[in-house]
């Protein structure tokens, strides 16, 4: 059971900066702003507390498939990622036939409603044969409203977020419709012009999904869809902070542009992250991982990540030298937004669910708290 506790001596990063010699007090599942008097007391002196990371875009982990596993599975996937950090994930599908995703949908939506993921997020299949990356092209499809609307349904009510190539015909009607039943219109997997994008922010898109990659590059000429995305202020972007999706110089591009309040670190994990190499599925695709790389078998696209958000926060800070608070808030209060969660998470204020994470002086994770209770307890604890 959740216990009263008092985390004391470390860096706390607030909305409103970092606080030296902190603490945050928790009772029962939540932040509390008073400390009862039987509280324990946690020195945690030269760590950093940070609220629990919110991952977006995320298609499993621990060897386990958000798009085609079991509901063991699913839960086997966010505990892998809960381990490092992550307390609030939103489960990504890929590409599938329409009546599988649906069905996907149904099981998912299950364990939104239990509390154990924070929503869906369909990634295709209504994105771009020209950028297709780790999707199958013969399942690829045309965004037609009344599919986009099946997909909604089937969702019952948790469905957060569907990336599409809005320049395909049906793709502004279905970011419209999106926008009127709440559901995020991301732009992803896109061979959209520069006008094109525009046109569908217009419509209501705000994300980017992983920005760069499965899009054209930025042109001097034709600026594409990385220009529209990045000038909006009505745009999240998406990126992939593991050195390989992105090289060093587009992503201190990107977020210095977009700025910390309009960026979202992303992991979009697939079944290796936190397991290893080997062979794996992705939808009906196979996918072999080596060096923590994942690529398709067949044409060797890259097909997700292995990343956790624990080393992407550590390396935002230390190889892109980013401020911590710029790197809080695109990995924890700027999703949480996005999700329309944050009365509940991604921050460290009285009231909300007491999910954070502990690091050490060189970022290196060394516990996570969520609703109370450790799901990696500090050393000293164990």
């Amino acid at each position: 059971m959740a216990t009263s506790k008092v985390l004391a001596g470390a860096q706390v990063v607030l909305p409103t900066g970092t606080l030296s010699n902190g603490r945050v007090i928790v009772d029962g599942t939540r932040i509390s702003g008073s400390a009862p008097a039987d509280a324990e007391v946690i020195d945690l002196a030269g760590h950093w507390v940070v609220p629990g990371f919110v991952d977006i875009h995320n298609h499993g982990g621990g060897g386990a498939s958000f798009t085609s596993g079991t509901v063991e599975d699913v839960l086997k996937g966010v505990h892998t990622h809960r381990l490092h950090g992550t307390t609030t994930v939103v489960a990504s599908t890929v590409t599938g036939e329409m009546d599988f995703l649906a069905q996907r949908a149904g099981l998912l939506s299950e364990l939104a409603e239990q509390g154990d993921i924070a929503g869906i997020h369909f990634e295709g299949p209504f994105i771009s044969p020209c950028r297709k990356g780790a999707h199958s092209e013969v399942l690829l499809r045309d965004p037609d409203p009344a599919e986009v609307r099946k997909l909604i349904d089937a969702a019952r009510g948790r469905a957060k977020m569907l990336t599409l190539a809005t320049e395909l015909p049906g793709g502004i009607d279905s970011v419209r419709l999106l926008a009127e039943h709440g559901v995020i219109a991301a732009i992803g997997h896109t061979d959209a012009t520069y006008e094109q994008t525009q046109e569908a922010i217009d419509a209501g898109a705000t994300v980017a999904t992983h920005l760069y990659n499965a899009m054209p590059g930025l042109g001097h000429r034709t600026p594409g869809p990385i220009a529209a995305l990045l000038e909006d202020e009505r745009i999240t972007v998406e990126l992939i902070n593991d050195g390989t999706h992105l090289h060093p110089a587009s992503f201190e591009l990107a977020f210095h542009h977009a700025g910390a309040a309009r960026t979202a670190l992303i992991t979009d994990a697939m079944d290796a992250a936190g397991f290893g190499d080997g062979r794996y599925m992705l939808g009906p695709l196979e996918v072999e991982v080596s060096d923590s790389v994942a690529r398709l078998v067949e044409g060797g696209s890259i097909a997700g990540s292995t990343l956790t958000l624990d080393r992407a926060f550590k390396r935002s800070v230390t190889v892109d030298k980013l401020p911590v608070e710029d790197v809080v808030q695109a990995i924890s209060a700027n999703p949480a937004k996005l999700l329309g969660m944050y009365d509940r998470v991604g921050s460290l204020e009285p009231g909300k669910d007491a999910d954070l994470v502990v690091l050490d002086a060189d970022f290196d994770l060394k516990g996570v708290l969520r609703k109370g209770e450790w799901v990696v307890a500090p050393s000293p604890l164990k």
